[in-house]
């Protein structure tokens, strides 16, 4: 076998281990997980959740989704717990709990600390008779028949469980709350993602220039109007209502089918009836509109009256695309 075949072999090997493993979780979820969705709801605190090895790389994992889909949650990681980290847990705040195992040593320490503190407590772990499975308030299993590591050892489609429970959580708060794209976008107001979220038309065309032109305009009027105002278009306005648009690309076919346009005005060469769209529109409904239509520019209206223009370039810049 080559090394090649062995490596996608491996690969797909993996894939279909994990796949299989979260597939199987669909079985196990039940009223505990019902209760455990109501509880994080229903508190007046904050999620803590704390593991230890690679769990705890989990937990910190699940805690930044819900913090990003509107339920406040801290990391706490176990072995700093039981050395003063404590202290995080407030009266209100409902602890998870993150282990394969369920019995190391450190969960056997943190666990009864938690309890005497009056904490509710959620558990997620493959072995819900463990200890930590036996004293939690609930239990979420994430059983899994076998890791993904050929030697049955470095966690790999457990930890892979561990995740997929706390987005099934997360998923569920977020529907529970009714958390829109705008609440998304609040906790997201940067890069592209944010940007796709809020950025409207009038945020970007209110810092470009407005060139336009009236429909008897000389063309050299209108090619000094494009060339001033950078952006490759112009707009052909009547009592500033939009009557047609002239690109670049305008001139280039007018050229090439005429050396005398002395004569010629601006509704002369003009498309009419140009795509366009609202001030008050999302700029990524800008985005589509110029990629359904092959586009790059895009007249912006106020209330029917011309109020400027978004160009690809404007979306590029912002990450949008």
């Amino acid at each position: 076998m080559s090394s090649k075949t062995s490596i996608l072999n491996t690969a797909i090997h993996t894939i279909e281990m994990e796949s299989k493993a979260i597939f199987n979780l669909s079985k196990l979820v039940n009223d505990n997980f019902v209760k455990s969705v109501e509880l994080i709801y229903n508190s007046k605190g904050r999620v803590i959740i704390t593991g230890i090895g690679k769990s705890a790389i989990i937990a910190s994992k699940i805690v930044a989704t819900l913090n990003s889909t509107g339920t406040p949650a801290v990391f706490m990681h176990a072995a700093d717990a039981i050395h003063g980290d404590l202290g995080l847990i407030l009266k209100d705040d409902v602890v998870i709990c993150i282990s394969k195992s369920g019995n190391t040593p450190e969960i056997k320490v943190l666990v009864p600390l938690i309890k005497s503190a009056n904490n509710k407590m959620i558990a997620i772990t493959g072995n819900i008779d463990s200890f930590l499975g036996q004293q939690a308030d609930y239990v979420l299993n994430a059983y899994v028949e076998k890791e993904a590591c050929p030697n049955n050892l470095a966690p790999t489609t457990s930890t892979t469980a561990q995740l997929v429970i706390g987005d099934a959580l997360a998923v569920c708060l977020l529907e529970k709350r009714g958390f829109s794209s705008k609440d998304f976008a609040k906790y997201h107001p940067g890069g592209a993602l944010g940007k796709k979220l809020y950025l409207r038309v009038s945020d970007i065309s209110s810092v470009n220039q407005k060139p336009k032109v009236a429909p008897n305009a000389s063309i050299k009027d209108v090619i000094v109007e494009i060339t001033e105002k950078l952006l490759g278009v112009t707009a052909v306005v009547d009592n500033n209502i939009i009557v047609g648009i002239i690109t670049d690309g305008d001139l280039r076919r007018m050229l090439s089918k005429t050396d005398n346009f002395s004569s010629l005005t601006a509704k002369d060469i003009m498309s009419k009836d140009p795509k366009r769209i609202t001030i008050d529109a999302m700029a990524v409904d800008a985005k589509e509109i110029m990629e359904d239509f092959g586009i790059s520019q895009l007249l912006v209206e106020d209330d029917g009256t011309y109020a400027g223009v978004i160009h690809l370039h404007d979306l590029v810049k912002e990450g949008i695309l």
